[in-house]
């Protein structure tokens, strides 16, 4: 089936470039391939726009086959009727797939069934048509009396299961209250008189009323973590009038009946014990997804941000791993990030040895050059803040800064960690890991599961499947748009590279161990398993300087080496000219050439040209370069140096619903609430910014923040 144009009016895009880009998917081409290299083929699509052509091609295939599983079934039971096959193949959500279905689907042995298997179908057909006039009720129910059914109160029972069946599985009911509970229903929380909450995490829950339209992801979260712990009891209402208006509109109930009764009971029966709870349910899981979808998009939000945080170059670092009873765990690294020393010093309590652990700073800080300070920001990290700033205020080459720790101890104790470092403690690479995450973040950071990184909201909360899909996404996306040195590079790092994966990273590494650096891109295909395919999908992310092959350190791909050679003749320039001659001869050309003109001269795409003339300009550049680096400073803030009106700059180190968490310098970080944050702007993790100090609680240890007044002049 064709689902281009379904996907292409979804999505509001061109039905053409979506048919070509399930053509490049379809031929298992990577998203950041395809994004990069096809852009003629795609129209210049970009990777978020593919990737929701690709989950919206999932979702419908998914739905098609669904669709075709339940027209198997019902047809195998011979009941697939023209009407209900033209329903069938109409609808385009799964729920109401899941609707038209719902009659037909095995069910376990209901109280339906077993009236039904007593004979008392055709009594609830009664009960359903009204009969008026003048009826006797005991005359028109006698003749379903048995040894099964021994009296009329029973068989008007088993008929009124029969007839809230049937309620319950009418398609068209079940939709229609689906909508007007997302449109008018309200979601109650209330606690249960059992509970414990010792935190009161839940405190705003314990009495919660909303609409459930108006209803945000982070409470979604907030109260299915408290209903999973019993903490609370959650509760979907909507009224009478909404469901049973519904209801009546198929199942009309007429006064004059002898049945007028019975039909009110089995709707009521019906709305109490079947469809009001499965409809509750439906809502609950699709607020969930949505929930889930917008909080795995932030977490995705956040990740990107932190994994695009520009390296911190040209420094010596001394990186601390605070803790207090089993002492601060150190490690010295290079600009490269090579360790030259480690050890453990232990200023705070209960060892207090401050004396010694400075004398031993002193001394390392001197004798490796060291010119910045990274301290991890977990358990005594503002302790050791005080310590080390007592050493970076008297001198003038040395600087801190406090990092996120998050994900170092699931690094320490990870296969790669100690393949790394064999002969390091656990809690010593804890310490390389936060050095080296400062000199390159992104370098490092792959190397632990996104999850444990800590830039999301509720991430415990959300499908860990789709959350890992999704980091992981995000993780190749920013590496092969960064570009990876095959010459240097971690298998974790390769890893993520466009069509490689684990397995052959390992080899690639491997296979540079045992026959040496590799001279160019080419010398790829010598790796057991680097097909051409791969080959394909992988080469222009991969940098090879100094090699035999100056492209080669840039993000060409070899398919455009002809092209790219003829261009760097047109401009009188050698594969090899310096940095400064190409970008001033790309400059000039694109001054005084019509490129479009230049393109249809070459028979080249414009798209690939301009990417080409990119690159010869800045070759291999990092797009990283130029982002603001993170503060470093010299002196320690606390929060009694806070006061309310003053404007100090920070560090965003989390974005969530409803505002930023900033780092100012002192132990808490402030909350920037959404409400005092600029209309339009777009916050990001590792922005830095000036914030204006609204409050300040340091019982509470809370700080609150506003961008507003700060940006006043």
């Amino acid at each position: 089936m064709n689902l281009a144009p379904k996907i292409a009016a979804r999505l509001g895009l061109p039905k053409a470039k979506v048919e070509k880009t399930i053509e490049l998917l379809a031929e298992e081409n990577t998203i950041p391939f395809i994004a990069r290299y096809r852009k003629e083929i795609t129209g210049n699509l970009d990777e978020v726009q593919i990737k929701a052509i690709q989950d919206e091609l999932n979702r419908l295939s998914s739905l098609e086959e669904r669709r075709k599983t339940i027209l198997e079934t019902i047809e195998g039971q011979g009941k697939l009727t023209s009407d209900l096959r033209k329903k069938i193949l109409k609808v385009e959500s799964l729920s109401a797939l899941e609707d038209l279905y719902l009659p037909y689907r095995p069910k376990r042995h209901t109280r339906a069934m077993l009236a039904r298997e007593k004979g008392l179908e055709p009594l609830a057909l009664m009960i359903i048509d009204q009969a008026t006039g003048d009826v006797n009720l005991k005359h028109l129910v006698r003749p379903f009396i048995s040894e099964k059914v021994p009296d009329q109160a029973e068989a008007l029972s088993g008929a009124e299961d029969i007839v809230a069946d049937m309620i319950n599985d009418h398609a068209e009911i079940r939709g229609a209250i689906r909508q007007k509970t997302a449109e008018f229903g309200s979601i109650s929380a209330r606690r249960l008189p059992t509970s414990s909450d010792p935190l009161q995490q839940f405190e705003i829950y314990y009495d919660f009323h909303q609409a459930v339209k108006h209803l945000q992801p982070h409470q979604v979260l907030a109260i299915n973590r408290g209903e999973h712990e019993r903490i609370l009891k959650v509760h979907i209402d909507l009224p009478e009038r909404d469901w049973r208006s519904v209801i009546l509109q198929y199942f009309p109930a007429k006064r004059s009946s002898v049945f007028y009764d019975s039909l009110n009971r089995a709707i009521d029966d019906c709305a109490a014990r079947l469809l009001l709870p499965s409809i509750e349910r439906d809502i609950r899981r699709r607020l969930t997804e949505q929930a889930e979808d917008h909080a795995i998009q932030v977490f995705a939000t956040n990740l990107h941000a932190l994994l695009t945080q520009p390296p911190i170059a040209d420094h010596t670092i001394l990186a601390i791993d605070p803790g207090f009873r089993t002492g601060s765990k150190i490690a010295v690294l290079d600009p490269t990030g090579k360790v030259l020393e480690t050890g453990t010093i232990y200023p705070h309590p209960p060892h207090n040895q401050r004396t010694e652990a400075y004398r031993v700073v002193q001394h390392i800080l001197q004798k490796h050059r060291v010119s910045l300070v990274v301290i991890g920001n977990g358990t005594a990290s503002r302790e050791t803040e005080y310590f080390i700033s007592e050493i970076t205020s008297q001198t003038d080459n040395i600087q801190y800064l406090i990092t996120s720790e998050a994900g170092a101890s699931v690094y320490s104790a990870s296969q790669e960690a100690r393949s790394e470092f064999p002969d390091l403690d656990v809690s010593i690479r804890g310490a390389v890991s936060i050095g080296r995450r400062v000199i390159d973040p992104l370098a490092e950071l792959v190397k632990i599961d996104p999850k444990a990184i800590g830039v999301g909201l509720y991430q415990h909360d959300i499908n860990q499947t789709r959350l890992s899909a999704a980091l992981d996404q995000v993780v190749a996306s920013v590496v092969n748009q960064v570009g990876v040195e095959v010459n240097t590079s971690s298998a974790a790092l390769l890893t993520h590279v466009s069509g490689i994966g684990p397995k052959l990273a390992e080899r690639i590494v491997h296979y540079r161990e045992i026959k040496g650096m590799f001279l160019n891109r080419q010398e790829l295909i010598s790796v057991p398993g680097f097909g051409a395919k791969t080959f394909e999908q992988s080469a222009g992310f991969l940098r090879i300087r100094n090699g035999n092959q100056p492209l080669d350190a840039t993000a060409i791909h070899p398919e455009s080496y002809p092209l790219a050679r003829k261009i760097l003749s047109r401009l009188f320039l050698s594969p090899d000219s310096s940095p400064q001659e190409r970008l001033e001869a790309v400059n000039q050309f694109k001054e005084r050439i019509d490129i479009e003109n230049f393109a249809e001269e070459l028979q080249a795409g414009l798209p690939t040209l301009q990417d080409i003339l990119d690159e010869i300009a800045h070759p291999g550049r990092d797009p990283r370069e130029g982002l603001p680096k993170p503060l470093l400073r010299k002196d320690v803030l606390t929060m009694k140096d806070l006061q309310q009106g003053m404007t100090i700059m920070g560090t965003i180190r989390n974005v969530v619903d409803f505002g930023a968490f900033v780092d100012i310098g002192v132990k808490t970080d402030g909350l920037l609430h959404r409400s005092q944050i600029i209309k339009g702007a777009h916050l990001k993790v590792g922005d830095i910014l000036p914030v204006t100090i609204l409050d300040v609680d340091p019982e509470r240890h809370r700080i609150s923040l506003s961008m507003k007044e700060s940006l006043v002049e």
